[in-house]
């Protein structure tokens, strides 16, 4: 495995797991945006576990999370509030540049909650579906709408 991956790996394995509890317990928090990245992924993985609802899944996420209170809310709460949805639960907004160090700054919060920073859009309405044109009629069409073919004898009549 590339050292690069090992490192993040092992991030994710101390402060990733502190992260997406901190995640589920106050459902927003501001970090880096690579680091949010990170933590959307995780994050998305255990609502999914909640909404498996099974012992194995419950335990797979007590492996991860810290703290009884935040697998409760998982497994309730969130599972509860995202059992339609299919993907998705986060959101990841931009806000600013860090003084610091000028590290690009974001809010990671659950979608569809109280006083979340910004409204989900609505799902847009798909067209009607169209019959599929036959080919020699869409010729036809095209012909209506050309005028008419010269040919060399139209053409001399004409003078």
């Amino acid at each position: 495995m590339a050292p690069r991956r090992l490192a993040a790996d092992l991030w994710m394995r101390l402060v990733g797991r502190t992260m997406v509890s901190q995640l589920v317990k106050h459902e927003r928090i501001e970090t880096t945006v690579a680091k949010a990245k990170e933590v959307r992924r995780k994050a998305d993985q255990m609502v999914q576990l909640g909404k498996e609802g099974t012992l194995d899944a419950a335990r797979r996420a007590a492996a991860f999370v810290r703290g009884d209170d935040v697998v409760h809310k998982i497994f309730t709460e969130l599972a509860y509030r995202y059992r339609d949805r299919a993907g998705g639960y986060t959101r990841l907004l931009r806000t600013k540049i860090r003084v610091g160090d000028a590290a690009e700054m974001a809010y990671i919060e659950f979608v569809d909650r109280e006083n979340e920073l910004r409204e989900a859009k609505p799902a847009t309405p798909q067209p009607p579906q169209r019959a599929p044109l036959d080919p020699w009629a869409k010729s036809r069409a095209s012909q209506q709408w050309a005028g008419p073919k010269l040919t060399k004898n139209s053409a001399s009549d004409g003078l």
